[in-house]
């Protein structure tokens, strides 16, 4: 099996989104293996997000994430998880996302678009070493 990582964002805590997130990923078939709410520190989102470094919209996006908790999750299935996972999030701008998928039903801004999922194998192995160590490998 599988893993990448998601992240439902502050937008989706603040508003009470993050369990139909996870129902989501669940009725796809996906095995949620680590869940944790946490407050990221700067540091560590400076990290995950170390390839928009010197980009316009980088520390509106440490603001954004760092503002309230996160819920960080490892989920698990089929080779190219990943790919299943962007495509039950939907298009990066809401506006383009489809119906049906997380950010074309529940978002409506670019700047908070309710989630994160690594966008390849590699990402995906980065990102859980990252958030949680002990799955790493």
């Amino acid at each position: 099996m599988n893993r990448t990582l998601v992240i439902c964002k502050p937008d989706a805590v603040e508003r009470g989104l993050a369990g139909e997130i996870v129902a989501r990923l669940e009725r796809k078939r996906l095995r949620l293996v680590a869940a944790e709410l946490r407050l990221l520190d700067r540091a560590t989102a400076a990290r995950h997000y170390a390839e928009h470094e010197g980009k316009p919209f980088y520390e509106g996006l440490l603001a954004f994430i760092t503002r309230s908790p996160v819920m960080l999750l490892v989920v698990e299935g089929p080779p190219e998880t990943w790919r299943i996972v962007r495509a039950l999030m939907g298009a990066t701008d809401p506006a383009d996302a489809a119906p049906g998928t997380i950010r074309g039903d529940l978002a409506i801004e670019t700047t908070e678009n309710l989630v994160h999922g690594s966008d390849s194998a590699a990402s995906a192995a980065r990102e859980i070493a990252l958030f949680f160590p002990a799955l790493a490998g």
